[in-house]
């Protein structure tokens, strides 16, 4: 196929690779996509598709934004990209940061693809509450004492009114913004495009569209890499219990190194510095601080900020900087990291609705648990695994018990039932997607090779690691995959 670099195409249309599929869903399989310009050299389309996959029906038909930067030299085919999550923007990730979503080498051989999945961004979104509101859910402060029956009573009707606000201002398809059906959302786009075969890049969430991709499809499985992968046996509060112990863990090892980095606010032992800041969540439970403009900085808001700074090792200064501004009665870099991860912009907007999709897609893709027994023995698990970072209430996810739809059909069993070979990227030092979920998820898919970044951060590929992205350019150029693990650092 010719190359289309250089093009200068206001309008194109896609081929699809007219597959033969169940006549109900042929309108969304074969659907021809128009590809207008939009800026920064890329091209933008919007496919529909069912709203329930398993009952098709295009009178309630949804909408997918996907951009799409053509590739510059011989073209490979495509390549879909996902940020994660859930309820990370893919179109957002290509269009406004080609070169940080891929490497240069995957921009020459590939049209990159990047797509909002159901219920984010562009696409048919999650709607809930206006910017106020939405300010006043994430940043709000309850007024009872945490865990008394007054203040179980507050929040548990604050998150009764949340999730009525979704589903009036979002609708029906506020039940069917699962990852399964975003799955089967990224196969009628496989088709759409002309791939007969998935070429798929997810990092973080997005690995795991790509391994469930790969258990109900596994004929169409081209080239996958899942970067900062998850394990697939995992429940929800397994995943709770080993994020919670790795930020643990990374919190400690910027605690180890701040003593020796300019501005450093602790001088004494690690055990000594967390002991400071259990401390402080203590002190902030009871007395947040108020800042000039009116927010409060309380314990939770504490919590979002920390983790936020933990997800990269260069985000370090910014703790060492908010720490040493709480000490002084400053709250600024605090609510710049806490914006920062929950999309807030400085006049009070949310430049997306990732905070609102997060909530919405993890409420269906896991079992709630509601037993006080078994939400006790858990709370004192993630205690012991994380006691400075972990604060548990007495009525566990109140959002997710009080969602107006429960988790509808169990994941697909991941055993990696396709012939292609899968790259599993993990970091041992991923506070997010902590390693050794990823080498779980190399020992469940078959064919999979694990590739070890050995290094403090969340995910791998493109962080200009030459050992982790030759492995990645070279699998997706020639099909080739390493022997064994590489075992790179960076």
């Amino acid at each position: 196929m010719p190359s289309t670099a250089g093009a200068s195409m206001t309008s194109s249309q896609s081929k699809p690779t007219g597959e033969s599929v169940p006549a109900v869903l042929a309108p969304y399989y074969h659907q021809i996509l128009t590809w207008k310009d939009c800026g920064k050299s890329q091209q933008c389309a919007t496919a529909v598709a069912p709203m329930d996959w398993n009952h098709p029906s295009r009178a309630t038909d949804i909408s997918l934004a996907l951009t799409r930067a053509s590739a510059t030299g011989k073209r490979l085919g495509s390549l879909f990209v996902n940020p994660g999550g859930p309820g990370a923007s893919g179109y957002d990730l290509v269009h406004d940061d080609l070169n940080f979503a891929v490497s240069k080498t995957l921009q020459t051989s590939y049209d990159v693809i990047g797509w909002d999945p159901r219920g984010v961004g562009r696409s048919t979104p999650v709607k809930c509450y206006d910017n106020k509101g939405l300010d006043n859910f994430i940043y709000g402060v309850a007024k009872n004492p945490v865990n008394s029956p007054l203040w179980v009573t507050e929040v548990t009707e604050q998150a009764k009114d949340f999730a009525a606000a979704c589903l009036k201002n979002t609708g029906p398809v506020l039940q069917y913004v699962d990852t399964q059906s975003t799955v089967h959302d990224l196969d009628m786009l496989r088709a759409v495009v002309g791939d007969t075969k998935l070429n798929y890049l997810g990092y973080s969430y997005g690995s795991d569209i790509g391994m469930y991709y790969d258990a109900l499809f596994p004929s169409k499985v081209g080239h996958l890499v899942l970067d900062g992968a998850t394990d697939s046996t995992l429940s929800i509060f397994d995943v709770d219990l080993a994020q919670s112990r790795a930020f643990e863990d990374e919190l400690k090892a910027y605690l180890a190194a701040c003593p020796t980095s300019k501005g450093c606010p602790f001088t004494g032992s690690v055990a000594d510095s967390l002991a400071t800041i259990s401390a402080l969540y203590d002190r902030l439970t009871v007395s947040p601080i108020v800042s000039p403009t009116g927010r409060i900085l309380d314990n939770n808001v504490l919590d979002t900020a920390i983790n936020s700074a933990l997800y990269d090792q260069s985000s370090w200064p910014y703790l060492s900087d908010m720490f040493t501004e709480i000490n002084q009665g400053d709250t600024d870099t605090a609510f710049v990291l806490a914006d920062s991860y929950n999309g807030r912009n400085p006049d009070g907007t949310y430049k997306d609705n990732s905070t609102v999709a997060f909530l919405a897609i993890s409420c269906l893709d896991y079992p709630v648990v509601t037993d006080p027994a078994e939400l006790a023995r858990e709370d004192a698990l993630l205690v012991a695994a994380a006691p400075t970072l972990t604060r548990p209430s007495v009525i566990g996810d109140v959002t997710c018990e009080n969602w107006p739809f429960a988790n509808r059909t169990p994941p697909p069993v991941v055993t990696g039932k396709g012939k292609a070979p899968i790259l599993v990227l993990a970091s041992t030092g991923d506070p997010a997607t902590p390693y050794q979920w990823g080498v779980a998820l190399s020992k469940e898919l078959v064919g999979a090779r694990l590739v070890t970044r050995h290094g403090e951060g969340h995910t791998a590929f493109n962080r200009g690691i030459p050992c982790i992205d030759n492995t990645v350019n070279r699998y997706f150029v020639t099909g080739a995959v390493p022997s064994k693990d590489p075992n790179c650092t960076g």
